[in-house]
């Protein structure tokens, strides 16, 4: 029986210590916590607004101008795309991975084309829906500069755009380089 009473006495006190570091982890900051609290609020850094593991290219109906998406036209051939991923910070700094957007390896991508990128430079474009004048609803979209892009269609771009107040609803596309872009790749899946 001293067992029993001894596992329930050891059990009782483990509990009592649970509950007491679980208040203390969730009471207001007191003079002995300033500091603490003081770092986590400032070692966090930008909030994520998105992060995309996934990328879909151009395809279909969105191949061309007919059906641009934010204002944002298509790539003039169907590509494909073997891994997107990045992420995109409140403060502007857009993160984007491509490996393998390639044209397709299908009609009517010409033969010397198919799985090849033809461009030396990608860019992006984040595309917010956002409230404008007189509180109207707005499409912007931000531009990153020329980042180098392999044949195999390989790229990293890391840049920081200026984003509109509020940036709703953000897409991220991997463009054509220069003004006029066309879209090769946007976030989804």
């Amino acid at each position: 029986m001293s067992k029993i009473k001894w596992l329930l006495a050891i059990l009782s006190g483990a509990a009592l210590v649970s509950l007491t570091v679980s208040v203390q982890a969730f009471a207001a900051p007191t003079s002995a916590t300033p500091a603490r609290a003081a770092a986590a609020s400032t070692s966090r850094g930008p909030a994520t607004i998105v992060k995309f593991s996934t990328m879909t290219p151009v395809t279909g109906p969105y191949v061309g101008a007919t059906n641009p998406i934010r204002g944002v036209p298509g790539g003039g051939l169907p590509w494909i795309i073997t891994a997107g991923t990045g992420s995109l910070k409140s403060d502007g700094h857009l993160r984007v991975r491509v490996r393998g957007l390639v044209l397709a390896d299908q009609a009517p991508v010409p033969p010397a084309l198919q799985g090849v990128n033809p461009f030396p430079d990608f860019q992006a474009i984040v595309s917010c829906q956002s409230i404008g004048a007189g509180g109207t609803a707005t499409i912007t979209n931000v531009s990153t500069a020329e980042f180098p892009a392999s044949t195999t269609g390989n790229s990293n771009i890391n840049a920081t755009v200026t984003l509109p107040q509020p940036c709703i609803a953000p897409i991220v596309f991997v463009t054509s380089p220069g003004a006029g872009a066309s879209w090769f790749a946007a976030t989804g899946g």
